[in-house]
């Protein structure tokens, strides 16, 4: 088969529209099967449809790259069987579906080394062999944008090579044109992406991602943000190695995410902990937070730290913005109803004549943030994440046709997505905490209530 990426705006959106009509075909037939079949036929059938679904959104979507794969990573984060039966697939078929799905961050087909290296060659202008006394040929990651090898550098250093596809920033920009088409795909796939601002917000940020300049410069301020930190490492960036289409950094070394789940509680809870104050502390204490936690991108250190990587969704969010956010976690953590929906009103996300109540507004915040509302300690489950996403966007709720034609502003659905993208991670390694207390210490400036959050509060004093 050929590694060659489709850059044809109108190839890539025919490509994406046979994926669309087949999931949906797919979708019905399995429909059909629940309605007419025994519970052993319904089980076969539904098996083999989803084995079928999962190869083809892999293939087409990993071989695609660009945005239309990026839309395949977001989708194994969550839960993409709505079009499938969700309340009828029974968990082990769902779970195989997604762990095939997730093949989209590290397991994607490759592009061959021999095209890759001439990305490398050519922007550096002279021999791979000028550069590294050693160069793995086989790729340790495949991402949406590019791939990732390990190599040596003739000072010794072990670092990370994040290489380019040819013909990516061409594929991207197709992407961004057939964006209609995609939020296509993503509402035959999942519905609560119907017209959803973060996908435009995400398309917007994605054109930044193909000029790896921009990525080593976000990695550095998160590098510098971080720096000395007790639990919390970045790789250094290689400044002098980043060009517009290769990315170095120091080569971090430890155990997948996948392994980390297989870990015992305590590990799973520490960890767990650690990516929330991560994800959720860099927005709400620093302002600046990279928005895409996946599992590729979080690696625990032998020395128990963890490393986060790649850097190439990266935000600010102004103080006007955050402190929206944590009026409205404050009003919903009090039960202070009228106070949330004023919130949601004066900032402009809820419109003032919109017949949703105070009370619904309340009732929504608590059962889509519950887990992060709730002064108690709580193991989020696997389907945390989806089922809060599907919750907000359930049409049986009695406030969605209140809230369906709300839109907030995009800063705060990029934050959705650090929120929920978090979530997922926490559902995956089935961590424990009371992630109210740990919150508390943004939201309301509280003493630490862990010895994680005692550690912090020391490095940030050191480093004030």
């Amino acid at each position: 088969m050929s590694d060659e990426i489709v850059t044809s705006r109108v190839l890539r959106g025919a490509k994406l529209g046979k994926l669309v009509a087949g999931q949906a075909v797919r979708g019905a037939g399995v429909t059909l099967s629940v309605v007419r079949a025994g519970e052993e036929e319904r089980t076969a059938r539904t098996e083999r449809a989803l084995a079928a679904a999962a190869e083809d959104i892999v293939t087409v979507l990993g071989s695609m790259k660009g945005l239309a794969m990026k839309a395949g990573q977001l989708l194994s984060m969550f839960d993409p069987l709505a079009v499938l039966g969700r309340t009828t697939i029974p968990p082990e078929q769902r779970e195989r579906f997604q762990r095939k799905l997730a093949e989209l961050y590290d397991r994607a087909p490759q592009v061959s080394f021999e095209r890759m290296r001439a990305v490398i060659e050519t922007d550096y202008g002279r021999p791979l062999g000028e550069i590294f006394t050693d160069f793995e040929a086989e790729p340790i990651g495949a991402a949406s944008i590019g791939q990732v090898y390990r190599a040596r550098l003739t000072d010794g250093r072990t670092v990370a090579v994040k290489v380019q596809y040819p013909g990516i920033d061409v594929a991207v920009r197709a992407d961004v044109k057939n964006l209609a088409l995609l939020m296509r795909m993503m509402r035959v796939l999942t519905p609560v992406f119907d017209d959803h601002v973060l996908f435009r917000e995400l398309s917007t940020h994605f054109v930044a991602e193909v000029d790896y300049r921009i990525e080593a410069g976000n990695h550095r301020i998160i590098a510098d943000m971080y720096r000395g930190h007790p639990f919390i490492r970045i790789p250094e960036v290689i400044s002098e190695l980043c060009t517009t289409h290769v990315l170095v950094t120091e080569f971090a070394e430890g155990a997948a995410f996948d392994e980390i789940a297989a870990m015992p509680a305590p590990v799973r809870d520490r960890v767990g902990e650690i990516v929330m104050r991560f994800y959720a502390g860099s927005m709400l204490r620093f302002r600046r937070f990279t928005g895409d936690p996946h599992p590729g991108n979080i690696v625990l250190a032998p020395d128990g730290t963890v490393v986060f990587l790649d850097f190439g969704l990266f935000k600010h969010m102004d103080d006007t913005a955050v402190e929206f956010e944590m009026d409205c976690v404050r009003a919903a953590a009090e039960y202070r109803a009228a106070d949330l929906r004023a919130h949601l009103v004066s900032y402009g996300v809820l419109d003032a004549h919109a017949p949703a109540t105070a009370d619904e507004c309340l009732r929504m915040f608590h059962e889509i943030s519950g887990w992060l509302l709730t002064d108690a300690d709580i193991r989020i489950p696997a389907d945390a994440a989806p089922t809060a996403v599907f919750t907000w966007a359930d049409p049986r709720r009695d406030y969605f046709d209140h809230w369906r034609d709300q839109r907030a502003p995009a800063e705060h659905a990029f934050a959705r997505r650090v929120e929920y993208g978090t979530l997922a991670l926490l559902g995956k390694l089935h961590a424990s905490a009371n992630w109210h207390r740990i919150a508390r210490e943004w939201i309301y400036h509280a003493d630490p209530h862990t010895e994680l959050g005692l550690l912090e509060q020391q490095w940030l004093t050191e480093h004030a």
